[in-house]
Order: C-alpha cells, then structure tokens, then sequence
C-alpha cells in the first residue's frame, strides 16, 4: 500500500509539474486517470461486501422465521382442506363487517320505542240504566257501530214536552198575527168614523153659524140657535171620540207587536228545550266516534251510567310509533326520512318515514320535569320523542305499548 501510495504521489508530482509546464496529451491524461477510476471501484465493492454483511444475530432470526413459515406451509400442505375453510370463514367475516359497517352508519336505530295511538275513552253523558251492551272485549267495531244503550223513556218524554211547547209557542205567535191584522181592520174602521164625524162637526158650525146669523138679525128664533148650537156641541164631542178610538186602535197594534215578539221568544226557548231534549236522547245510544277495538270493557246490561263515567276504551286502528332516539342521534334525521319498523311480537319489518320530531325531551313534558338549577348536576343524554307513522298499515293486531325496532335512514 506505501508502495502504491508513494508511486500515485510522485506521479501526481510528476503530472503537477507537467501541467504548470507543458499540457497533457489525451493519452496522458487517460493513463493518469485510471489508477484514480480503479481506487473508486474497489472502494465501491468493499462498501456492497460491508453493507450485505448481516450481523449474527439478524441471521439467526432469518433462519427461525424461515423454519416457522416452512413449518406453517407443511401444515397447511397436510390440511388443506382446514385450511382453506379457515380462509374462507375469515374472507367471509371481514366481508360481512366491512357490509354491517357501511350499512350501519346509514341508519339510526333505537329499541326505546313502542306502538302509540290515541284511545277513546267511551263514557256516558246521560244518567240511566244500562239496558244493552252489544260489544265484547277485543271486538272489532266500525264507526257509528251501537257500543251501549241507556233507558231512554225519561228523555222520550222530555222530547215530547219539548215538542207540545214548540207547538205552544208557534200557536201564539199565530195568534198574534190574527190578532194585528184584526186591529188594522179595526184601525181603518176608526179612521172612517173619525173621519164620518168631522164630516158632521163640519156642517154643524156651519148650521150654528147661519142660525146665529138669523138671531142677530131677527129673522130666526132663539131656541133654533140654541138647539144649533147644541148640535154643534155633540158634534163636536163625536169627532173628538171618533179620533181617540182611532188612536187607541193604532196603539193597540204595538200592544199585539211586543205580544208577538214575547210569542217568539218562547218559542225559541221551547225550541232550545227540544235540541236538548234531542241531544240528551241520542246520547241514550253510544256509538264508536272510529274504526278500533273494544278494550277495558267495564259496562254491563243492568248496571246504572252516570255522566262522566267511563264504559269502555276504544283503541282507533290508526297507529304509529313512538321512538326514544338520544338527542345525538338526531343530528341528520329529518322528517320523509324513509324507515324499516321491526314489531318485536310478529319478527317482520314494515315500512314507514319519520313524521315528525317532538320540540323538547320526554322528562321537559313529565309530571315532576327535572331542576337543574339546584343541587349537584350530572349531564346526562336526553331522549327525545319520534313520531314514525307506516307507509301502509299493517293487516295485523297492534296496540299501544308493544315493542318495534326502528331504524331510520339518515345518510
């Protein structure tokens, strides 16, 4: 190595001090360059040989992890068939997770949910006796269909006197009306005679006045201007009975006005009677306001109803669902939003949409809602209600309280 390096020192020595005198030839030049060129060569081998050069350590643990995977590969060679079924199960497992998880996170779904409608309860308005009860418990009832029936003759009765009043009231008013048009009759007869006697007033003054003229003057006596004069006198007294008759008559009228009116005001008290008597009558027959079934039947032929009392509920065949979703699951429901509905009692699914979205959580609406403002606080998640109504009604028996899986599409 000295030698080699002493020989490439004196020959750049010797080629530093041609360059500073005479310029290389081409020739030259290439043979001072390949000893340079050979030096990077093998510095380069020597380099791959030291980099390829794997401590023992590392060989060890080659060498085991190729005994293991010769060891797994002769397992596998000997069961196959095990083998492969355990790839099969495994490829269909991560399938069926990838499937369950880009399906799930489309869908809300929550098991706090139950069948709701709004019942009616069936109570009696009248007091009686309970004569009929056509229902059972469970019956399927159509609207209008007879559910009870309550003696009715007390109320047939009142209907009649209601009725007999009416006919009263109207035969009054009839009356009435005879009555004014008899006056105006009788107020034109007045007026004739009033009129006949200022006729008579008339040519009396002028028969007193030629009599007193010839008294005057000599020509007449003085018991013929007293009897003119006398005459002039009733007369007088004619016209003015005349004209007090005529007006009493025309007063009259108004007398038989405010009778008619009186007439007409009974009547439509009597009238009000009768729709009450009515109102109570129909109310002796119950009937089912809609479609439903007969629950919680309490009613017995026999048994005394008092108003108010509660016979029987009817639970209406139009339901939907109320579901208890977390107020975090509500960030991307809407209402329209399509859902499978799953009935815990028949195993089937039925479709159906979001309806709409209560406006507060279930314990804001309860009878003792939470206070928050006192004591120690613990955040908890709220509930809040959704109404889920079916595409199609279902052609099964389903009633408040029962159980359904929802699962609302979000995404």
């Amino acid at each position: 190595m000295d030698s080699e390096t002493a020989s490439e020192g004196a020959s750049g020595n010797l080629a530093e001090r041609q360059d500073a005198q005479v310029p290389p030839s081409p020739i030259a030049k290439a043979f001072m360059d390949r000893p340079r060129k050979d030096e990077d060569e093998g510095r380069r081998v020597v380099e791959n040989k030291d980099r390829n050069r794997s401590p023992p350590g590392d060989e060890a643990a080659q060498k085991e992890k190729a005994e293991e995977s010769a060891g797994l590969q002769s397992l596998i060679r000997r069961h196959k068939l095990a083998a492969t079924l355990v790839a099969l199960l495994l490829i269909a497992g991560l399938a069926g997770a990838l499937v369950w998880w880009l399906q799930a996170r489309h869908y809300e779904t929550t098991d706090d949910a139950f069948i709701d409608a709004h019942p009616v309860a069936v109570s009696s308005q009248v007091a009686g006796a309970l004569v009929s009860v056509p229902v059972t418990d469970n019956q399927l009832v159509q609207p209008g269909a007879v559910l009870a029936r309550i003696d009715d003759r007390d109320y047939r009765a009142a209907v009649d006197q209601a009725d007999a009043q009416v006919a009263t009231a109207q035969a009054s008013i009839a009356n009435s009306d005879a009555q004014i048009e008899q006056q105006q009759a009788r107020i034109q007869e007045t007026a004739k005679q009033a009129a006949q006697a200022e006729a008579a007033l008339a040519f009396s003054k002028q028969e007193n006045t030629r009599y007193q003229d010839l008294v005057t003057k000599g020509a007449g006596t003085v018991q013929q201007a007293q009897q003119a004069a006398s005459d002039l006198r009733q007369k007088q007294a004619a016209f003015d009975a005349a004209q007090a008759a005529h007006g009493e008559a025309e007063k009259q009228v108004n007398v038989l006005h405010a009778q008619r009116r009186s007439s007409e005001g009974q009547l439509k008290q009597a009238q009000a009677q009768l729709e009450q008597a009515n109102a109570n009558f129909s109310r002796t027959t119950l009937t089912a306001s809609v479609a439903g079934r007969v629950t919680r039947l309490t009613a017995a032929t026999g048994a005394y109803a008092v108003p108010g009392q509660t016979l029987m509920m009817l639970v209406p065949l139009e339901v939907w669902v109320t579901a208890n979703y977390k107020e975090t699951q509500l960030a991307l429901m809407r209402p329209g939003q399509k859902t499978r509905i799953e009935v815990d009692a028949y195993g089937h699914s039925f479709p159906g949409h979001v309806d709409s979205i209560q406006a507060g959580s279930g314990t804001a609406f309860s009878l003792l809602p939470a206070e928050n403002a006192t004591g120690n606080y613990v955040k908890v998640v709220q509930r809040i209600p959704v109404k889920i109504v079916f595409d199609k009604l279902p052609g099964l028996e389903l009633g408040p309280g029962m159980s359904v899986v929802p699962s609302v599409k979000v995404r």
